[in-house]
């Protein structure tokens, strides 16, 4: 049997949790399994538990032995689940796997008919490994679709705005407090919200009903940055999901001396100008507009202008 091992995309990472029994339905997923690893490979403690039911069929059930069988002890990939040691050493040398601030890895493993997300904690305490196995077919069918993202609409039926897979969403209530919840790619209508099933419009409605709002938390934009005040030469910060700005004893000579030290402050912190010009405009006017989207300016900061398409002379 082919096995290839690599480290997952940020889109495959999702997948490397469990799942709703919806979408574990749509992507093909047996189920799971988490395991304890030793020092010396003796010891591999480990535990299934079922999810589909239908798709945890013999063969399956064969050839997921065989795989945990080449990640233990076939030298061809790296020893990643041969013990704790051999695992701290793959994960370095696959640091493109790395996520949650370094403290977990995720790859993805293909064979012909299954894919299989391992997450890897090698630091960790309790549970060093997690792998939920998929029918390929199906995993990459549904993030083929899921690449449209989830759309919000008005009751109206009209885009607010549209997030990727996996993002989060901020609910004003209607009495001024907030709450976060991710939402997950069901089909082109259908969302899960904090873990339950909504169709565009019925949550539009829900919003309409209550008194709230939702607005886009998007994982392209940081959680905080510094900005210049449009009309003054303040130095501000802005906070993702916030509107209005909060001062800071920092000050410019003039303007130009208030963008430097503005990005200055922003490098620190990683964060970029089209990121900065993008949460400016969210704290102004709104985090649903398209303006409070980086992926909207270039490198500087500046607005990209919609292409012009040729229609052809007219004359």
């Amino acid at each position: 049997m082919e096995l290839t091992i690599r480290p997952a995309t940020p889109t495959e990472r999702l997948f490397a949790y469990e799942q709703s029994m919806r979408l574990a339905e749509r992507c093909g997923n047996p189920g799971h399994l988490w395991g304890e690893l030793d020092n010396t490979g003796t010891v591999f403690l480990n535990s299934w538990e079922t999810c589909v039911r239908s798709q945890n069929t013999p063969e399956f059930k064969a050839e997921f032995n065989t795989v945990l069988d080449m990640l233990r002890f076939d030298e061809r990939y790296g020893g990643i689940l041969k013990n704790r040691a051999s695992m701290i050493v793959y994960c370095l040398d696959h640091s493109q796997g790395r996520f949650r601030n370094g403290y977990e890895y995720a790859f993805r493993a293909d064979t012909q008919d299954y894919s299989y997300l391992i997450r890897c904690i090698p630091q960790g305490d309790d549970n060093h490994v997690y792998i939920y196995p998929y029918r390929r077919d199906c995993l990459d069918r549904h993030m083929k679709q899921a690449e449209k993202g989830i759309c919000f609409t008005t009751l109206d039926g009209k885009e607010k705005f549209r997030i990727p897979d996996g993002d989060m969403v901020r609910i004003i209530t209607s009495e001024g407090g907030h709450f976060d919840r991710m939402a997950r790619y069901v089909d082109e209508s259908h969302a899960e919200i904090g873990g339950s099933l909504y169709h565009a419009r019925e949550f539009a409605e829900w919003m309409e009903q209550s008194g709230s709002q939702v607005i886009p938390m998007r994982s392209t934009l940081p959680d905080k940055c510094y900005n210049v005040l449009p009309n003054s030469d303040e130095i501000i910060i802005v906070r993702k999901g916030e509107s209005g700005y909060y001062h800071t004893d920092k000050y410019g000579h003039d303007r130009a001396h208030a963008q430097a030290i503005v990005d200055e402050c922003n490098a620190q912190l990683n964060v970029t100008k089209a990121q900065a010009a993008a949460m400016l405009a969210g704290s102004m006017f709104g985090w649903h507009i398209p303006a409070a989207d980086p992926k909207d300016y270039d490198d500087q900061g500046k607005p990209i202008k919609p292409k012009r398409h040729d229609r052809g002379d007219t004359r």
